[in-house]
């Protein structure tokens, strides 16, 4: 298991939940709170956007992430900027060490373009993300580019991104401590065309605490 800033008991938590394969998920997360996503059987990637819970204009910028820290991966300590330069959250606890930010999510137009027209109306994190941010007033033009937590895309030495099996073991997890107020988008991945989900989409959980450092 990875290293972690604070202790976890499981009886602290204020939320807990399973979310079943290719769905979707939301909420409220407030500043100093903990949130940790679960990878109960392991290589599943979870698609994620976060946005100011006051103003949504303000959202996960991945351009300002990847400046910030110059890196190319999101891994533990990993400061996460909104497109106004503020900081959001902190992987504050880590067992994988690898999630990326460069691929963006799946869609059913980047499907059909990879792997064929065969592929066009199967279920993509693109639609799940829409479907759920409806529920707050915005649409489409308010998805920018996510994070997709442990899923491996390794640069090539041609500069382009590779998909392979992911590295997360069952019951694998991400810390993300919030330093505002934040509301946070999840796309447990469909995907059964590469291998970001082992071809397997699982259920992941995602749990909540108010936890002291430590």
């Amino acid at each position: 298991m990875g290293n972690d800033a604070f202790s976890v008991d499981r009886a602290t938590a204020i939320f807990d939940e399973i979310v079943p394969a290719r769905a979707p998920w939301s909420g409220f997360l407030k500043k100093g709170q903990i949130l940790r996503i679960i990878d109960l059987e392991g290589q599943q990637a979870v698609d994620a956007l976060f946005y100011r819970a006051d103003h949504f204009e303000e959202r996960y910028s991945a351009q300002d992430t990847l400046r910030e820290q110059g890196s190319a991966y999101i891994g533990l300590g990993s400061k996460l900027i909104s497109n106004e330069g503020n900081l959001m959250l902190t992987v504050v606890g880590d067992s994988c060490g690898l999630h990326d930010t460069s691929a963006g999510a799946c869609s059913c137009e980047s499907n059909t373009v990879r792997f064929g027209h065969h592929t066009k109306y199967m279920h993509a994190c693109r639609e799940n993300f829409a479907l759920e941010i409806g529920k707050y007033g915005m649409g489409k033009r308010d998805l920018v580019s996510n994070i997709n937590f442990f899923m491996n895309v390794p640069i090539e030495p041609s500069g382009e991104l590779a998909i392979v099996d992911g590295v997360s073991a069952p019951g694998g997890y991400v810390d993300l401590k919030a330093e505002m107020d934040v509301l946070c988008l999840f796309s447990n991945c469909p995907q059964v065309n590469n291998p970001c989900n082992g071809f397997n989409p699982t259920p992941i959980r995602v749990v909540i605490y108010d936890c002291a450092e430590g």
